[in-house]
């Protein structure tokens, strides 16, 4: 069993709307997205990169609104802010990715460190936020908060945004304009490739 199969079958044992049941089937994913990437070529390779960054995007800026809070009292300032670091940095990178072309070697290799980092940080997050954050909060207020990092998926920029990645506040200041822009930008490049 891979790790992206681990995550399901963890995931599989929680309420389905509980808000790490739906983060950890989010990263398998994400794994699995990485995996497309890596085994494409082309458009279709362009097309599983823009899915993998537009799922980091929001489910990077939906953990700082909505968990990383909770994860602050529950697992500690330290904790969360490491997490908040971590994805500051993983979105300056994924920003640089998205400025390069699939088919150059180099982003091969850039999205391979890439890779490494991202899985990292969800290791991080499922041994020690997650636990943290379900050990402090009730089955109704997990199931809350998955409601409410849904919602805030809904909302959030499909594009890396340094500015704001890292801070919550910045989050719910800046995300929602960003995100309509992305969305508008989203649908007007996906239109485009669509009547070619």
């Amino acid at each position: 069993m891979n790790e992206a199969d681990m995550e399901r079958a963890q995931a599989a044992e929680m309420p389905e709307d509980d808000v790490v049941a739906i983060l950890l089937r989010q990263h398998a994913r994400i794994r699995d997205l990485f995996a497309e990437v890596k085994n494409a070529q082309g458009e279709v390779k362009q097309q599983a990169f823009d899915e993998l960054r537009a799922l980091l995007a929001v489910h990077e800026t939906a953990e700082e609104m909505i968990v990383r809070p909770v994860a602050k009292e529950t697992a500690g300032k330290a904790e969360a802010d490491a997490r908040n670091q971590e994805e500051k940095e993983a979105n300056k990178v994924l920003a640089q990715l998205e400025k390069m072309d699939v088919t150059d070697a180099q982003f091969d290799a850039r999205l391979a460190e890439f890779e490494r980092a991202v899985i990292e940080h969800a290791t991080h997050e499922e041994r020690e936020e997650f636990p943290a954050v379900r050990g402090g909060r009730s089955e109704d207020q997990l199931r809350d908060m998955g409601r409410r990092l849904l919602a805030a998926e809904k909302i959030a920029p499909t594009r890396p945004h340094p500015a704001a990645a890292g801070s919550p506040m910045a989050q719910w200041t800046v995300g929602p304009f960003a995100s309509l822009v992305d969305r508008t930008r989203d649908a007007i490049t996906h239109s485009g490739t669509s009547s070619r």
